[in-house]
């Protein structure tokens, strides 16, 4: 098991090196600069002061110089620095990581929390009215747009019922620490959670139930069932046990994509987390936030798909590769 998981990160190493040179040269090819943002809203700086500012900052230096600098500070945790927020962008991410980190996870818990019993009952229960309703249903949550459900959401409990806060992430009015501080944050999370995993769980319940349709059809349930086992029995120790390995393959793959989806969430409920802030840099060109941003996303993607690999083969040791 420990050479799997050394090989996996070793394997890891020039898949960041690859991704981080094509993020570095997207971002180049982008239109404008970090000095073009700094001043575009400043028609008094000349051209010449800009061409100052572009060789004090290395701006005119070879792609692979910058790209040398640029790869050797972020190794060290340095982004450089933010021209539309003038901080470190170190500084400015820590700022909101954790925001997204509570509203994936959130969004994660909860979703496995309904997929997962609404998969089962589907899958064991096929063609009753139950399976039906709960098909019906992850047609719905299949078709619907993540950002015309969370316009709903908002729209009907915050603005019409008036049961949860309509944006931000806490009550600023509120002590840091406290425990209605602690309240506050889970009342700012609750609608951007169910909104997200509402949608989410179509994929778990139809592996879910497929695999369960698939196992009930295997040789080896078939042969427990005529040596007399228990049909609960059959179906915790065999079918679900079974089951249960699609579910924990793509768990690695559930956290990568609910960071990218965390950005329309945020968006829409104003929630100050990374992916309200990716919109945000992108509109006003601020580059190193961009990138910065990216290379995080990437990162998480790599290190899903690694911890898929992992899980899969702990649940499952016949796959595993020492």
């Amino acid at each position: 098991m420990l050479t799997f998981i050394v090989r996996r990160t070793l394997i890891m190493i020039p898949q960041l090196i690859l991704l981080s040179l094509i993020i570095f040269l997207l971002a180049k090819a982008m239109p404008g600069d970090a000095v073009t943002s700094s001043f575009m809203s400043n028609p008094n700086v000349t051209p010449e002061q800009m061409e100052k500012m572009r060789e004090k900052l290395g701006l005119n230096d070879s792609w692979y110089v910058q790209y040398g600098h640029w790869i050797g500070n972020a190794v060290q945790g340095d982004f450089g620095q933010s021209f539309t927020h003038k901080q470190p962008v170190t500084a400015l991410l820590a700022g909101r990581v954790g925001n997204t980190v509570l509203l994936s996870f959130g969004v994660l818990i909860v979703t496995y929390i309904i997929a997962i019993p609404l998969g089962i009952i589907a899958g064991r229960w096929t063609d009753s009215w139950a399976d039906k309703m709960i098909v019906t249903y992850n047609y719905f949550a299949f078709a619907t747009p993540l950002f015309v459900f969370s316009l709903l959401m908002l729209f009907l409990f915050s603005f019409i019922l008036g049961w949860t806060p309509i944006g931000g992430s806490v009550d600023i009015r509120i002590e840091t620490g406290s425990f209605d501080y602690i309240i506050s944050k889970v009342k700012h999370l609750i609608l951007p959670v169910m909104s997200g995993a509402l949608l989410a769980t179509f994929g778990t319940i139809q592996y879910l139930r497929n695999d369960i349709i698939d196992t009930k059809l295997k040789d080896f349930v078939k042969t427990a069932r005529a040596k007399g086992v228990p049909e609960s029995k059959v179906y915790t120790r065999h079918i679900l046990r079974n089951s249960l390995l699609p579910i924990a393959a793509f768990l690695g793959y559930e956290i990568t994509g609910l960071i990218a989806g965390s950005i329309f969430l945020e968006m829409i409920f104003s929630y100050p987390g990374l992916g309200q802030l990716f919109i945000q840099s992108i509109m006003g060109r601020d580059f190193t936030v961009v990138t910065a941003l990216v290379m995080i996303s990437g990162t998480a993607a790599i290190v899903g798909t690694m911890l898929s690999d992992i899980i899969l083969s702990i649940v499952d040791p016949r796959i595993r590769i020492d």
